[in-house]
């Protein structure tokens, strides 16, 4: 197996993910079409794999039209909002103490300023929920608006589909021009619609010759309006990469490679499945290593540790420090490997160096394409998680051998 032939399989990953399939957002046909290509893909590496089925949403979105007598406004609809074709007066809003004080009721709310500085997070969302968001989402919802406009950076501030007032977003230059229409009648249509749905994790497995499980993961969806070559294309093609590594693995831990569904989707149900299918095994899992936003073409390629032992820390961080291009980084805690460490499990995180500067204006934009990876360093990626997966299993059976003072067959095999 040569990297060369590796990096080209990769750049066909990556046609197959952004380009063959434009589109992954959870539960929309695009996402069907890559969870089943994934699975079908890493079945040829000698993995089993399951594909354990959960509900959720797909929505559709055909244009926004916002106009004030001969003034017309550019605005997108807001993710997994609903629809609307509504009137009424636009009224501002620029901080949470003029939320609190002002009525808006069958009007057009516009948040635009301090109170439209971040994206709030889903009412349900099951990891993290500041109070002030949660405020925020009661204030609207009692506060009965017709349909709500928020003026954003560079994504939607509401992404919620179990937030039942409508709602659409624009440019913050864009929200500048609309205020100087404060108290006028807008007329805002919304050709938005949620459409039932399912989708499915990719679980991949090959069974070792003890319970405990390494773990590898990355999420295969992507935010609606883009392609999502680096969030996360890039992590599931590395989990392919990785399989290949692996045909013919004979190590004593079995080895679970799983395409999650969801860590882009409001309401994580992707990630919700896996850990109920998991609730009263998590004590197998030795080490859960997550892949999302690695192989950008700036930058080196960060790791970081969560929760792990120290001999466990000692072993990766020896190891890891031969690989060249690679650094520790600092830790970051909004992807999947989180959900495991919340379950006391160990995890260690691949992405890439500069990831809060591609959060600030690449992902989940149509910005985030293919030509901003290379494909050589996910091959270097998937070399190294393949290393860590070598090291675990040997210290792993170590520390069983130590524990057990004893030379059974379970703890004998030579590591792979």
């Amino acid at each position: 197996m040569h990297s060369y032939d590796l990096t080209h399989r990769a750049l066909d990953y990556l046609q197959t993910l952004c380009v063959d399939i434009p589109a992954r957002p959870t539960g929309s046909p695009g996402n069907q079409r890559a969870v089943e290509w994934f699975a079908q893909a890493i079945a040829l590496f000698g993995f089993t794999t399951e594909m354990p089925t959960f509900n959720c949403m797909d929505w559709s979105a055909e244009g926004v039209s916002l106009t004030i007598g001969d003034d017309s406004f550019t605005a997108q609809a807001s993710p997994y909002s609903l629809g609307c074709d509504v009137r009424g007066p636009l009224v501002v809003v620029s901080t949470l103490d003029e939320l609190e004080q002002t009525a808006f009721g069958g009007a057009i709310l516009l948040l635009r300023g301090d109170i439209a500085r971040e994206p709030l997070m889903p009412k349900n969302f099951p990891f993290y929920n500041p109070e002030e968001h949660q405020h925020i989402y009661h204030l609207l919802e009692s506060g009965h608006p017709a349909a709500i406009i928020c003026a954003t950076r560079a994504e939607a501030m509401i992404e919620d589909g179990d937030f039942d007032i409508p709602s659409v977003w624009m440019t913050i230059a864009e929200g500048a021009r609309l205020a100087d229409h404060a108290g006028q009648t807008a007329h805002l249509i919304s050709r938005a619609e949620r459409i039932p749905a399912t989708a499915s994790n990719v679980i991949a497995y090959k069974r070792g010759s003890i319970d405990q499980r390494i773990v590898v993961m990355a999420h295969i969806d992507a935010k609606v309006g883009t392609a999502g070559a680096l969030d996360n294309a890039a992590g599931v093609v590395t989990l392919l990469l990785l399989a290949e590594m692996l045909d013919g693995y004979k190590g004593h831990h079995s080895i679970e490679i799983v395409a999650v569904n969801g860590e882009d989707y409001y309401a994580n149900s992707g990630e919700l499945d896996y850990l109920h299918r998991n609730r009263d095994a998590f004590d197998q899992i030795e080490l859960c290593i997550n892949l999302d936003g690695l192989g950008y073409i700036e930058g080196r390629t960060a790791y970081s540790l969560y929760a792990c032992p120290p001999d466990l820390s000692a072993v990766i961080h020896t190891g890891l420090a031969s690989f060249t291009g690679l650094i520790e980084g600092e830790h970051w805690y909004q992807g999947d490997h989180m959900m495991l460490v919340m379950q006391q499990r160990p995890a260690l995180a691949f992405t890439s160096e500069r990831l809060i500067e591609l959060a600030s204006g690449i992902l989940h934009t149509e910005q985030d394409t293919p030509a901003l990876v290379d494909p050589h360093r996910l091959v270097k990626a998937a070399h190294a998680v393949r290393e860590v997966i070598g090291w675990v299993d040997c210290l792993g059976i170590s520390s069983l051998t130590n524990e057990n003072h004893r030379g059974s067959a379970r703890t004998s095999y030579p590591c792979d």
